[in-house]
């Protein structure tokens, strides 16, 4: 079978008579390999290790458990799910607000979440929902980006 797309690697040789291509899957892999990512994937993970799992666990579930009770003042706002081990993620909905509408209110305050059924539609339905407005929280998120989050709410519903 004859490559699609020419490029580095995939040649074994090259005269102005012919072209040798190398054996499968080498022909079919045009160009220069994705170095930079596989450096930056080294990279990240040196980084994750040298933090810990652990520890990046434990600052997540803080900041989830700390998100979960400051959402939960809210007038209007209704969590979804109360799951016993819990990951970065918690799950809403305002009273009298579409989903998209809270999601895009919150874009416009520079908060990023998630809006929509999240390909969970089985599951949101299980509990009574179409859509659900998720907040994720990582290492790099704080206790102020969950205040932040909250005043931006209590801004929406008030």
């Amino acid at each position: 079978m004859q490559p699609w797309q020419g490029g580095g690697n995939m040649i074994k040789d090259v005269t102005i008579e012919r072209t040798e291509y190398n054996e499968p899957p080498a022909r079919f892999e045009a160009g220069t390999p994705n170095v930079a990512d596989a450096i930056g994937l080294g990279a990240a993970l040196d980084y994750v290790n040298h933090i810990g799992l652990r520890n990046i666990e434990h600052h997540e579930h803080i900041l989830t458990e700390y998100a979960r009770e400051q959402l939960a003042l809210i007038p209007g706002l209704t969590l979804i799910g109360n799951p016993k081990h819990r990951t970065s993620v918690v799950s809403f909905v305002l009273d009298g607000i579409p989903v998209p509408e809270v999601g895009k209110l919150l874009d416009q305050e520079g908060i990023a979440v998630r809006a929509g059924h999240h390909c969970a539609q089985p599951a949101l339905r299980a509990l009574g929902y179409e859509m659900s407005v998720r907040p994720t929280f990582a290492l790099y998120n704080t206790r102020e980006d969950v205040d932040k989050l909250v005043t931006a709410l209590r801004k929406i519903v008030s």
